[in-house]
């Protein structure tokens, strides 16, 4: 871009400083996209518990009492894998408040009642 100048002058150039690229980075994944992927995680576990199942009908012998312990187990992992979501936020709360010194507190206080 340049600007109307004086006769004689060279016309001056004036330059647009490169705008500030921000990072998204740190930014946490969406909540929904969260859900979708517990969602899948448990959806892949109950249908690896109904092959256990049908497992059970077509095996003999410690196969099949194998497939019946995962069939057993596996609710209990997929609903501790479908609930494993967003960490918690305790680490970074609010910095720990003293409490007031007591001893500053005690006694009469000036201007009241006096």
């Amino acid at each position: 871009m340049s600007l109307p100048t004086p006769a004689g002058d060279a016309p001056r150039i004036i330059r647009r400083e490169e705008a500030e690229v921000h990072s998204v980075t740190s930014a946490r994944t969406p909540l929904s996209q969260e859900q979708r992927a517990r969602a899948k995680r448990y959806l892949m576990s109950m249908t690896i518990r109904t092959a256990c199942f049908l497992g059970i009908i077509v095996t003999q012998g410690w196969v099949r009492w194998a497939l019946l312990a995962a069939a057993v187990v596996l609710p209990y992992i997929a609903v501790v894998a479908a609930n494993a979501g967003r960490e918690s936020d305790m680490e970074t709360g609010p910095n720990h408040v003293p409490p007031p010194d007591l001893a500053a507190l005690e006694g009469p206080r000036p201007g009241i009642g006096t």
